[in-house]
This record gives structure tokens, sequence and C-alpha cells, in this order.
């Protein structure tokens, strides 16, 4: 087509596109080009609103570094970390759930004993965490709120760890009781948020990756019960089954000579329960298999689900 028209230039775009030999990468810019040129007429987008936008991506990816990643964090407050690690993870009932991992978690966490504290805070409220789960990286932020990238004088990883659970699937470890903390907002996405007349605070919470061969992958987090923005999260990371109870290592006989810490140490226990990567796999499948069905016919081509040409 030469005689581009508001009306016509959606189709053509996709005729140019239908080169593509990838079946999924030609699926995914088809909707997402659907998506964007129905939002530009729905909303009659105007030139200085586009280029207002252009310049925000653009500022986002100039704030990005290898310790800040301002796209994860666009991702997160948009809701759309949490939607994608909700399609692509599913969960049945009676299985932990999922959550957004984060700007913050880096490679570099260093390998603890069991008992081990992963925190060198001192101005904090000391905490023992009992967890029944497997390989795991753990990372949270000091008591006055920042994770160890965040600053520039650190000499090492702190607050994070990695934890191997014993044979009966087992581990423990020392850290504190986690603080509530803004997102970074001192960037594009904190201006967007003041625009959206948004707070950038986060509840208290401590991250968990869970790893092991033949396990599906989780990545998800335990909310303090009662912290300040748990029904307000910025990033939309909370589920309910993920809100937990602080208690007293007091109130479990003989568990303070057990773990080594005072009876007024903070405590929390969780039961993490992972799929089999079996399990995982299929209940995608079903349910991409249910939203291809809803959308009116598809078929699964190379291991993913694209619109059927009939």
């Amino acid at each position: 087509m030469k005689d581009l028209t508001i009306d016509n230039i959606t189709d053509n775009v996709h005729i140019i596109n239908s080169r593509c030999p990838d079946v999924r990468l030609r699926f995914l810019l088809e909707r997402l080009v659907v998506r964007l040129h129905d939002f530009t007429r729905e909303t009659r987008l105007s030139i200085p609103e586009w280029q207002a936008a252009l310049e925000f991506i653009k500022q986002v990816g100039q704030v990005s570094s290898d310790v800040r990643h301002e796209f994860i964090l666009l991702s997160d407050v948009l809701g759309l970390s949490l939607l994608v690690d909700s399609i692509d993870h599913p969960k049945p009932d009676g299985a932990t759930g999922g959550t957004v991992l984060g700007p913050f978690h880096t490679h570099e966490a260093e390998n603890k004993a069991a008992g081990e504290s992963i925190s060198a805070d001192q101005d904090s409220n000391r905490c023992l965490w009992p967890v029944d789960g497997v390989k795991v990286d753990v990372w949270e932020t000091d008591s006055k709120g920042f994770y160890d990238v965040q600053y520039n004088n650190r000499s090492g990883p702190d607050g994070r760890g990695v934890l191997v659970s014993d044979a009966d699937g087992c581990f423990h470890f020392k850290a504190i009781v986690p603080v509530p903390y803004p997102i970074p907002d001192d960037g594009p996405v904190g201006k967007l948020l003041c625009k959206l007349n948004r707070h950038p605070y986060r509840p208290s919470h401590m991250h968990f990756r869970f790893h092991k061969p033949g396990f599906g992958q989780l990545i998800t987090a335990l909310y303090v019960r009662g912290s300040k923005y748990e029904t307000s999260d910025a990033v939309f990371g909370v589920r309910q089954s993920l809100i937990v109870d602080i208690t007293k290592v007091a109130d479990e006989e003989g568990w303070a000579d057990k773990y080594g810490v005072e009876s007024s140490t903070a405590l929390l226990r969780y039961d993490f329960v992972l799929l089999t990567e079996e399990e995982s796999n299929k209940l995608r499948e079903e349910k991409a298999r249910d939203e291809a069905e809803r959308q009116g016919g598809c078929e699964l081509r190379m291991g993913f689900w694209s619109r059927s040409r009939r």
C-alpha cells in the first residue's frame, strides 16, 4: 500500500512485518502494533504528547546503569512486571505465589552457612528466618531503607546472601526486620509517579529467589503484616498469601539456645511450596491454551502460542 491512511496503516505494517521468519516474534509484533495504533487513534495522540513520551523513554535509558535498571522500575510501577510473572509462572492453589524481582537483585551475594547473618547493619531489629526450601538468594535493605548497591562507598555485598537447605530441605539465617522504603524516585519514573499523584514507597519485605534443578522458578517476597503501604505498594508486589506475621524467638521453646540468639529476637517462619518443572510447564500450557481459545482459535508452534492464519 502506498496511499496510507489512519485506517489502513496498521494492516500495512502487518504486511511488511509478515516476512519475519520467527513465528513468535511476528506474532508479538503484530499484537503490539495493533495495541499501539489503536491507542493512538483512540486518544488522538498529539505530536507534543508523542515527543514527550519518546523523551521520557530516552531519559529512562540514560539514567539506567549496572546497579540501577530504570526500565525494570518502570515496568514495576505500571504493574507489568507482576503481570508477566503471573502469566509465565502460574501457580495452582497451595503453591507459593511469585512477585516482582525488583531492580536490586545482584549476582554477587556470598554463600552463607546455616544460621549465619546476611546483614552487617547494627542499627536494626535482628530477625531469625527459619525457612523450608532449597538453594535460595535472599536480599533486603538495611534499616534505613537502602540496598547495598545504593551506597557509593560500599566495600562489598551486604543484606544479601545465598543459602542452601539441609537434607530435610530446611535452612535458617539471621537478618534484620525489614522496613518500608521508597523506590528510586529521583529519575524519570519518580517524576511520572509525582505527576500521577502516587507515592514511591514499598511495604516492609524481604526478597527470595529459589533455585533447584527439576523445579520451576520461584521469585517471591514476604511482606510484614500491618506494614505501612501494604495496600498501596508502588510496584504492586503484595499478595495476600505472602503477608506474614513477625513473632519472637521466645514464643518457641528452646529456640533461643538452638539458634544461638537472644529470646527477644524477632522470628519469621514460612513454608515455601515449589512446583516441579513439569507441573509448571503443564500449567503454563493449559493457561496459554485457554487464552488461545478465548481469542478465537490459535495453534501451538515452537512451544509458543500464535494466531492461526485461517
